[in-house]
């Protein structure tokens, strides 16, 4: 049976995958978008709108619908991440009361910081390190808080990196080609661990927050996967037909090296490119899994065999 889906944020990364996905199911799909110069969704209906401007645009927007996806976020401009994470939710969850059937609110394990080592599951501190984070954990806070003074049934999905051949985020394709040039190298002892999450698994996973029966109203679900970032990298020289590189290098010359001439526009080793090549936290999936059945139909090889296969015909 088909349903009126709404989506924030449709014409991101993420939401072209979920409009995308809906349309094929035969469900009568919604998106706001902020500009009419946008390529249309095919088989979507487009409504030009902004969650910072007038609320009536917003009541026709969620008017009737069966579920809500909240994917729209600012990530760039920081002088607009507090009206469109945060004000702009606060009027969506106005606008929604006694109007959709569920909310699931696209979120972050960014919302839970810098961890550096350890397993991290829902119930973990939050603690967010920066403007970004910060804005949409108190986008977070104003959705369990309607869930807890009104009932709005509501679900929050927090996806670890999220990445497919079309995301805006090229540090991956970077990744890849310092393989394929034999430029990568390890840095620190064995063990550090990659996290990253297909977009199409991704959206898999907010399909489950939206059709499956909860066992309680607010749940939070982490979707991710995982491995060493040795197999990551092996998984990739793999794919590209190279042998996998093996020079490692010390952990703390190289944090001096990148504090100091990580400012310089073209040096390749940043403070931040160190942290994410020694990290060893792992990010959990197993709540999503037991309680929604969630599953990642995209592997890690798989993944990294489509970003692989992008390049080498040309796309970047």
């Amino acid at each position: 049976m088909s349903r009126v889906v709404a989506i924030t944020g449709g014409t991101g990364f993420i939401g072209r995958h979920l409009a995308a996905r809906h349309v094929a199911l035969g469900d009568e799909v919604r998106y706001l978008t902020r500009t009419a110069e946008a390529p249309p969704l095919s088989g979507a209906i487009r409504q030009v709108g902004d969650l910072g401007g007038p609320e009536d645009e917003l009541k026709r927007f969620v008017r009737g619908v069966d579920v809500l996806y909240h994917c729209a976020a600012e990530l760039q401009d920081k002088s607009r991440m507090e009206e469109t994470n945060v004000t702009g939710t606060r009027k969506l969850l106005r606008v929604a009361q006694g109007e959709i059937g569920r909310w699931v609110q696209l979120s972050s394990t960014g919302l839970y910081g810098a961890v550096r080592n350890g397993e991290v599951r829902e119930d973990a501190a939050i603690r967010p390190g920066n403007p970004y984070e910060r804005s949409k954990a108190a986008a977070d806070a104003l959705v369990l808080e309607a869930a807890e003074r009104s009932g709005l049934p509501c679900v929050l999905l927090r996806p670890s990196n999220v990445y497919g051949v079309d995301m805006s985020n090229r540090s991956l394709f970077q990744l890849i080609r310092m393989i394929d040039r034999g430029l990568f190298f390890f840095i620190g002892p064995r063990g550090a661990t990659a996290n990253y999450i297909h977009v199409e698994n991704v959206v898999d996973a907010l399909l489950h927050c939206a059709n499956s029966t909860l066992p309680a109203n607010a749940r939070s679900y982490i979707v991710s996967d995982h491995c060493t970032l040795e197999e990551l990298v092996r998984i990739i020289a793999m794919q590209l037909g190279k042998t996998g590189p093996q020079l490692r290098l010390p952990e703390a010359p190289l944090r001096v090296l990148a504090a100091a001439c990580g400012w310089l526009p073209r040096f390749p080793l940043k403070p931040s490119r160190v942290d994410a090549l020694t990290g060893r936290a792992i990010y959990r999936s197993d709540r999503i899994q037991a309680e929604l059945g969630h599953r990642n139909n995209v592997s890690l090889e798989a993944g990294m065999g489509e970003l692989v296969r992008y390049m080498k015909h040309g796309a970047n």
